[in-house]
């Protein structure tokens, strides 16, 4: 690999600010080019992401990112491996990297033309050869460690509606072979294809249950769509279509967002919508594990009708009396039953039940919308909780 020489450092931060400015418009143009060029692509990457324009802002501020910090990769390394997870589970491998550089190159001299000079071009090439083999080598360490490689087949062995939106399905291997490990918290790509998109799609789910082997669960939110909003294609399609019996082919599980298994403190699970799902995972994974630790389980959403595991959940806080079910519905449904269903009403709100969230040395996982696990994450730090304590999992567009 070539070395970025100081001259060349300079010029890639010196254009940072460009992308700043220009870098959603130079990534859309990538994409642009990149699938004229390689239509195969379309398979890979997300096409509704493209459509809304939140993946080539997502790798803008990527690129961005790099350049800021190209004589500092340092301050990047959470993100690369938040990427790298993304990447390996979507089983991107080291020959895509040059079809993605040549566009890029190819699509910052199309937007900037000769504001970009060719020492300045040549920077960033050696800069992107720099960045794609950091990333090649994350990627290369998961999979050597994932259960298995690429996309394999898996039976719907169950179909289960959770709540009015949310379905789970069952998935065992095809080949009668153990369905592998997971950390709790970790999340599957599931691919299909789109008739309406003309190409397979991939869509990332996060697991449900606790690794025991037998099958995999996922529990997947119908998204329908709204008029600023485009519609979750897989989603519907799994929904809709797929049955007990089809084959679908799964990814490895990856991701970063996982409950620390080793320690014997407090775990404050806290979830909005679907945001559930990874966070039963942890939990059915504590209690299989007959763990000791304190557990508070905090969800929001609209109401009874949308809360998905509500039965199961209340059971388990029966069983168990080191877990604390706190539940909020933000409009309370003519069926919810106060003290059964939920707790309060309202958004949820950390003031009101600080006796059962600020628990002493605890961990917090947080999942749900962006803005609900941002307002969460800014009331712990107001009450005093340690930042390195709070975890969050995002989804949505992060593929280099």
């Amino acid at each position: 690999m070539t070395a970025l020489t100081a001259d060349q450092i300079a010029r890639v931060k010196a254009t940072a600010p460009v992308f700043a400015e220009h870098g959603t418009t130079i990534t859309k143009h990538l994409y642009q080019r990149m699938f004229n060029a390689h239509p195969e692509l379309k398979n890979i990457f997300n096409q509704t992401h493209q459509k809304s324009g939140s993946q080539p802002e997502t790798l803008a501020r990527a690129v961005y990112a790099y350049a800021a910090n190209i004589d500092n990769l340092g301050a990047l390394g959470g993100a690369v491996t938040h990427i790298a997870h993304k990447h390996a589970s979507l089983n991107i491998r080291p020959e895509h990297y040059p079809i993605v550089g040549r566009h890029l190159l190819g699509a910052v001299v199309d937007v900037l033309g000769e504001a970009v000079d060719q020492p300045t071009l040549d920077a960033w090439a050696v800069a992107y050869e720099q960045l794609a083999n950091i990333m090649i080598g994350a990627e290369a360490k998961l999979y050597e460690a994932a259960s298995w490689s690429g996309f394999r087949p898996f039976k719907v062995m169950r179909k289960q509606v959770e709540s009015d939106e949310i379905t789970s399905f069952y998935l065992a291997p095809a080949d009668g072979a153990s369905a592998g490990g997971f950390e709790p918290g970790q999340y599957v790509s599931v691919t299909r294809y789109v008739d309406q998109l003309g190409v397979d799609q991939p869509r990332q789910y996060s697991l449900s249950d606790a690794p025991h082997g037998r099958w995999l669960r996922i529990s997947v939110k119908r998204e329908d769509g709204r008029a600023d909003t485009q519609p979750g294609h897989v989603s519907n399609i799994l929904h809709a279509d797929v049955e007990e019996g089809t084959i679908v082919h799964v990814s490895a599980p990856m991701g970063e967002f996982t409950l620390d298994r080793k320690k014997s403190t407090p775990v404050v699970l806290m979830s909005g919508g679907v945001g559930i799902t990874p966070m039963t995972s942890m939990l059915a994974t504590l209690l299989a594990e007959r763990s000791e630790r304190k557990i508070a389980f905090v969800h929001a959403c609209r109401n009874g009708r949308v809360h998905a595991f509500k039965d199961w959940l209340r059971r388990s806080a029966a069983e168990h009396p080191n877990l604390k079910r706190v539940v909020f519905y933000e409009a309370v449904g003519a069926d919810d039953r106060a003290g059964v269903d939920y707790d309060f009403e309202g958004r949820l709100d950390i003031g009101r039940v600080e006796a059962d969230v600020m628990l002493p040395d605890a961990d917090y996982y947080l999942c749900g919308p962006v803005a609900f696990m941002r307002a969460q994450r800014e009331a712990l730090v107001a009450r005093g909780v340690d930042p390195a304590c709070i975890h969050t999992e995002i989804f949505g567009s992060g593929m280099l």
